[in-house]
């Protein structure tokens, strides 16, 4: 852990040097998800230790794309992501990697008659593109995608991403799937493009019966080089309710998040 944050510390250190002085609104609004600029993230969550039998890591490296995009007079967001899973399978002990199920949703942007305010709604599509099957549900899936982002305060934004989807259509002799995910954000700016906060990934699988609840702490650094603005973060999250084989008991989310002005 201390080593991670030297080297956190030696990224962002790298990232002001020459840097123009970034602007309260960049920095508040970093950490959107319904920002109303074309972003681009590197993501990764190094899992630590799974509940159930045996001592198995795991790791799960994310790519993500959100473009805003004015459809008549609405304007919606849409963002896909693609995962690549290395995960522990099955009880011997195993760990398969490669691509996991390609996930999009289109949120419809409502005006709240308020900038600082972002409210959106707007359906999800999972496709299985896993490489192998044990990585995703080998089956589509449908539901829906709620995000609430409050910035009105340049010191303290929060807000949430509500989720839910379910398999459609031929399951291949799996399960159906029925997920459900919240996380919640919480973010205090300290000044210098530095914040701190959280923003953990609570699920719940109506399938199993079976749920993961983190929490975590956040050490955040923004800074804008021409016209992108960087956000480069680690989260310690540790499990404070676990139900359920294969939920992490801790995890590792880094990232890398570009917002193109």
């Amino acid at each position: 852990m201390r080593s991670l944050l030297k080297r956190f510390a030696l990224i962002a250190g790298f990232w002001t040097i020459g840097v123009p002085v970034l602007a309260q609104s960049d920095a508040a609004q970093a950490n959107n998800p319904l920002a109303d600029i074309t972003a681009f993230n590197i993501q990764n969550y190094y899992f630590g230790e799974f509940t159930g039998p045996g001592d198995v890591t795991g790791n799960q490296f994310v790519l993500r794309y959100a473009k805003p995009v004015s459809i008549g007079d609405s304007n919606w967001l849409i963002r896909a992501s693609l995962p690549y899973n290395s995960l522990p399978v099955g009880s011997g002990g195993g760990t398969v990697s490669g691509i996991g199920d390609f996930d999009v949703f289109a949120a419809y942007q409502f005006d709240t008659a308020n900038p600082g305010v972002s409210f959106a709604l707007g359906p999800q599509i999972v496709v299985p593109t896993a490489s192998d099957d044990r990585l995703g549900a080998d089956q589509w899936q449908l539901g829906l995608a709620n995000v609430y982002f409050n910035a009105t305060s340049p010191v303290f934004q929060y807000g949430y991403l509500l989720t839910y989807r379910t398999g459609v259509g031929d399951t291949n002799g799996r399960q159906r799937a029925s997920l459900g995910a919240f996380q919640p954000f919480a973010f205090y700016q300290l000044g210098g493009g530095y914040y701190t906060g959280g923003a953990p990934i609570w699920t719940y699988d109506f399938a199993t019966d079976s749920y993961a609840v983190p929490l975590g702490l956040r050490l955040g650094k923004v800074t804008k080089r021409g016209n992108t603005v960087f956000n480069f973060f680690v989260e310690p999250q540790y499990s404070v309710f676990t139900k359920g084989a294969g939920q992490p008991k801790w995890q590792i989310y880094m990232a890398l998040n570009m917002q193109f002005q």
